[in-house]
């Protein structure tokens, strides 16, 4: 087994903590704008997840930072280089896709040595790279199988071990776990976060998953219709966020009226009958529905108009749970978010 600071030479000084530098970017196609001016630094070693849902500028972002497509102002810098117009092969970056984007003829170990086949490298460093890519990727073994006779699984992993055999100074990630199941998934964030760590990679990936980009990332870039709304790590903006919008984008969460403005409550923070505490707010309110979901009860209580979902623990009174049945709900004051604005 290689170390994971094998494939990666050592940058010269020069380069070392450079940036990625997303300076008044805007990009309009026709009449529409799909970047109105974007500000953005990724710092070296930073696992940063752009999240939003379609349509929020997230990935016409990530193709102007890999340049298959140039903003219409603003500079793109990496590593303090000005690359807004340079070429795709010029700038340095490994990109995995969701499709995996191999060459189905070419076998695992070809598809990984592609990119340096293209850079003119001799024989046996090829080789040398390639197999210690693989290697980090748990993959060496299947080297001269095709793609098609992989998982999806594994297709991920070639891809992902491509994008690393040059030493890319970012590694830039389109929805690559889109199409994998739950598990697999599971097992490439893990792999992920390790190669990561390991190598101090420098990652910007996108994602409309809001779990997937809390698992993985130091911090996420929350996007709406081409604007950065909020960003910061996965904690501060699910416990502390900024706006009713992030609150209610990042995680299931009530949204009640307070004077002149809207507090929000996570369904982890209320409590159901015997279970609230002295010092909790009290309200009245009528079981809809539960269902059940592994971990927890899901509580549905019809109040002030409103459908307010409570998470119960395994062991809840069932009379708590039970559909008609009358309930008294709350929270404690600390628990609640004020915001200025509904969601």
């Amino acid at each position: 087994m290689h170390n994971a600071n094998d494939i990666l030479p050592q940058r010269p000084p020069e380069s070392q903590g450079k940036p990625l530098t997303l300076a008044g970017i805007h990009k309009r196609y026709g009449d529409s704008v799909a970047l109105p001016e974007v500000d953005l630094a990724v710092a070296r070693g930073e696992f940063c997840t752009l999240l939003g849902a379609s349509g929020s500028g997230k990935t016409t972002l990530l193709k102007i930072i890999a340049g298959f497509e140039h903003p219409d102002a603003g500079v793109v810098t990496i590593g303090g280089r000005d690359v807004t117009h340079t070429p795709i092969a010029d700038r340095n970056i490994g990109m995995v896709f969701q499709n995996y984007a191999l060459f189905p003829h070419m076998s695992v170990f070809e598809n990984v040595a592609f990119a340096l086949r293209m850079r003119r490298l001799n024989d046996g460093d090829i080789r040398r790279r390639v197999l210690e890519a693989l290697d980090l990727v748990s993959l060496a073994p299947l080297q001269d199988r095709k793609p098609g006779a992989l998982s999806g699984g594994q297709q991920q992993r070639v891809a992902l071990a491509r994008a690393l055999v040059f030493n890319p100074d970012i590694l830039l990630m389109d929805e690559p776990l889109g199409a994998l199941d739950k598990n697999l998934r599971q097992s490439i964030q893990l792999q992920l976060r390790r190669l990561h760590q390991e190598l101090g990679l420098t990652v910007v990936f996108v994602t409309h998953d809001q779990e997937e980009a809390m698992n993985l990332s130091d911090r996420i870039v929350i996007l709406e219709q081409g604007r950065i709304v909020e960003a910061g790590s996965p904690e501060s903006l699910y416990r502390t966020p900024a706006s009713a919008f992030v609150a209610g984008f990042l995680g299931e969460c009530n949204f009640l009226p307070a004077n002149d403005s809207v507090l929000g409550v996570r369904p982890e923070h209320l409590r159901l009958g015997s279970r609230l505490a002295g010092g909790d707010q009290r309200h009245p309110g009528k079981v809809v529905a539960s269902t059940f979901c592994g971990v927890h009860w899901k509580v549905f209580i019809a109040a002030y108009d409103k459908i307010i979902l409570a998470y119960a623990p395994l062991n809840e009174d069932a009379a708590q749970r039970t559909p008609g049945q009358a309930v008294t709900w709350g929270f404690h004051p600390a628990d609640a978010m004020e915001f200025a604005n509904a969601a």
